[in-house]
């Protein structure tokens, strides 16, 4: 074994026990009665393997990098800086004079070109790899000469803690796959593990000396400072970025998808980052719709002169679920909407057998044709049927199974919940700002509500693409059933089409992530907002967000307004802010 007495003195042991110098010497400062601050801080023993270190209970390990790809871009260092898992990465960069690099260069170009000539002469094909260093070589003397670049030697270490044996085998096969990912070739210390370790303290103790040649250009690729900016140069202002300070602007229309989800425990400010968005966004000329089971949004929309639509079973809004869109309409459009009230159904009615299922959707094609309307696009003119046509077809049926299906309707034809969606549809999406409010619902009639109104906004999207946001708050309510939820996840992967963003909130991300369609909605989405978490939840949020363990801590002590903003493959912790003016506006 090694000895580290050059910063543990005092404590360095080997692995046979501690030497009988060592004793005398610890002997010897405890009988004077004073400690330096290097015994204080050392550890108990160090044990030096030819693979790895043991300090304490802790193992690292240290790789080196020997090769580097030949193009990259800025911030490719990124994956490694943001692995998750704590990591000592030590970047050593030496300058070099330029006159000797170009007596070398000479050099070498000179051999290139002497290769690549006897090949010629000899009738051999000319080595393409010769080729391209003969011109990177030239290209650079150019720029050296100029004094544009100039030259460095740069070495790259990275240790890697562990708590145990294993652990650290694995962390290391990770971060080999994560460097191989970026062409870049890195070796285990082997037998040179003190000096790596070393090397990546932060005393400047180059111990290794494994060097790159590297032009000024290349070498400023490497400094992994870009990605704490998500300054664009249009969109809406969402905060302050917590790492930097700067402005987080930004146009979610200008991402795969405009697609976004806000996750956050109750009381964390996801109601007034909505309503400030909802705001930035009608200034910028986007449409905003809102689905509302909470009221929330009522008084905003009064104050921007939107529409507030109160849905109960008083109100004057009736929206029917059977009708079918007859501008421009193909021959399937009764096909898929028949496919949607088979989801709608399940929702209002509960799970269905699958005789059950084959006896709606023979009941909901009856239903239809008893209105006249086929697959024939002229008769979607004729007039739609409603809810009590599909209860009258079951009652007509006079089958048992018929019956029961018959029953679990009678509520909503007949019952508390009939004066709510059998009727005709009498309103129309007109204004730029408009919420749907079904908060004067019964907690079960809520998700019923929920899909139909969204089947309604669906409608009148691919009738009239625009660039729109639909903010559909409290989610957990859809997507705690599994027809709904699947709905919903259709919504998003659909509404990229459309010019269409969708806004996701929910405060049980619990629930929420548990569903396979959560999930998918999420993996949908380009914009991810991640607001402050509970203890119960962070795990999870980790898991599915592939967060680090200082993010973790971040959303559980973050305030009101604080979290992680996610675009596209870039994230930063960021601060909602607003003018007085808007904070009036929303409180």
């Amino acid at each position: 074994m090694i000895d580290l007495s050059w910063i543990f003195t005092g404590k360095s042991t080997r692995s046979s026990g501690t030497s009988s110098a060592s004793q005398s010497k610890m002997a010897e400062t405890l009988a004077h009665g004073s400690v330096s601050v290097k015994d204080l801080v050392a550890p108990s023993f160090v044990e030096v393997d030819f693979n790895h270190l043991k300090i304490d209970d802790r193992y690292y390990r240290t790789l080196y990098v020997v090769g580097y790809p030949r193009y990259v871009s800025a911030n490719w260092l990124y994956s490694l800086i943001t692995y998750d898992h704590p990591l000592y990465v030590s970047m050593y960069i030496y300058p070099t004079e330029s006159k000797n690099v170009l007596d070398d260069l000479k050099r070498k170009i000179a051999e290139m070109e002497a290769t690549i000539e006897g090949d010629m002469k000899a009738g051999r094909v000319v080595d393409p790899t010769v080729q391209v260093a003969l011109d990177d070589a030239l290209s650079l003397q150019a720029e050296l000469a100029k004094g544009s670049e100039r030259f460095f030697q740069f070495g790259l270490y990275i240790t890697i803690p562990a708590d145990n044996l294993e652990e650290l085998n694995r962390v290391t096969k990770e971060v080999d796959s994560v460097l191989s990912s970026l062409l870049i070739v890195a070796r285990q210390a082997t037998l040179e593990m003190e000096e790596g370790f070393k090397s990546t303290l932060p005393l400047f103790y180059d111990r290794l000396s494994v060097w790159r040649n590297m032009d000024t250009t290349s070498l400023a690729t490497t400094f992994p400072f870009a990605t704490a900016s998500l300054t664009k140069n249009e969109g809406i202002l969402y905060g302050i970025n917590e790492h930097d300070g700067s402005l987080i602007i930004f146009d979610r229309f200008t991402l795969e998808n405009a697609n976004s989800v806000i996750l956050g425990k109750s009381g964390g400010g996801k109601s007034f980052l909505v309503k400030l968005e909802t705001l930035r966004l009608l200034m910028m000329g986007v449409d905003v719709i809102i689905l509302d089971p909470e009221n929330e949004y009522q008084k905003l929309s009064q104050s921007m002169g939107g529409e507030y639509v109160v849905f109960s079973t008083t109100s004057q809004y009736k929206i029917n679920p059977f009708e079918l869109n007859t501008e421009g309409a193909t021959a399937d459009e009764l096909s898929n909407k028949i496919l949607d009230l088979h989801s709608l159904m399940k929702v209002i009615m509960g799970d269905l057998t699958p005789s059950q299922d084959a006896l709606l959707d023979r009941s909901l094609v009856l239903t239809y044709k008893q209105k006249g309307i086929t697959n024939d696009p002229e008769s979607f003119k004729n007039e739609p049927p409603l809810l009590e046509d599909l209860y009258k077809v079951f009652m007509g049926m006079e089958t048992p199974e018929a019956r029961e299906l018959a029953d679990r309707l009678e509520k909503f034809v007949q019952g508390s919940a009939a004066g709510i969606f059998n009727q005709k549809s009498n309103f129309d999406i007109k204004n730029p700002f408009t919420v749907f409010g079904i908060r004067d619902l019964e907690e079960n009639l809520r998700p019923v509500a929920m899909y139909i109104v969204l089947d309604y906004i669906w409608n009148r999207v691919r009738r009239d693409p625009k660039k729109r946001v639909l903010i559909v708050d409290e989610a957990w309510y859809l997507i705690k059933q599994k027809d709904s939820g699947a709905y919903l996840h259709s919504f998003a992967k659909r509404a990229r089409k459309y010019h269409l963003g969708l806004t996701t909130i929910t405060q049980d991300v619990e629930d929420f992530l548990a569903t396979d369609e959560g999930k998918a909605i999420i993996t949908n989405s380009s914009l991810q907002i991640i607001l402050k978490q509970s203890t119960a939840a962070v795990e999870l949020i980790a898991k599915t967000f592939f967060l680090t363990g200082g993010e973790k801590h971040f959303l559980l002590s973050a305030g009101i307004g604080e979290g992680l903003f996610f675009a596209g493959h870039s994230h930063v912790g960021f601060r909602v802010i607003a003018s007085e003016e808007e904070k009036t506006l929303i409180e």
